[in-house]
């Protein structure tokens, strides 16, 4: 990414790249890329911003397809569904440490906001 100066990175949803959340935030910081990841536990460890599904919430939604397994629905007959609640969460101080100013606009949107 150096050698090819880029100029953001995206981090899309991996059980890999979650696993090693702490190592690419670290990266990202250390050669001041601006990162978008997909889980707000890369903005936890730092990275500056990440919007992407509600995993609390997807969780409890699977729930309520265990329950009506349970009571019998057979699996194949269950719609597929997709996550229906987004998160944006922007971490100020990782973008004053980039030299980055967040618009007040996109701050308003923000689900949250790690000072």
């Amino acid at each position: 990414m150096t050698r090819a100066r880029a100029g953001a990175l995206t981090v899309l949803g991996s059980t890999m790249f979650i696993t090693e959340r702490r190592r690419l935030v670290d990266l990202a910081a250390k050669n001041r890329l601006p990162a978008v990841y997909a889980r707000r536990e890369y903005v936890d460890a730092g990275g500056l911003m990440s919007y992407g599904s509600n995993i609390a919430d997807l969780f409890r939604r699977a729930a309520t397809y265990v329950d009506k397994i349970l009571k019998g629905a057979k699996p194949a007959d269950l719609p597929v569904e997709q996550p229906t609640k987004f998160e944006l969460v922007i971490n100020l101080k990782t973008a004053k440490a980039l030299g980055l100013t967040i618009p007040p606009s996109l701050l308003s949107r923000a689900d949250e906001v790690i000072q």
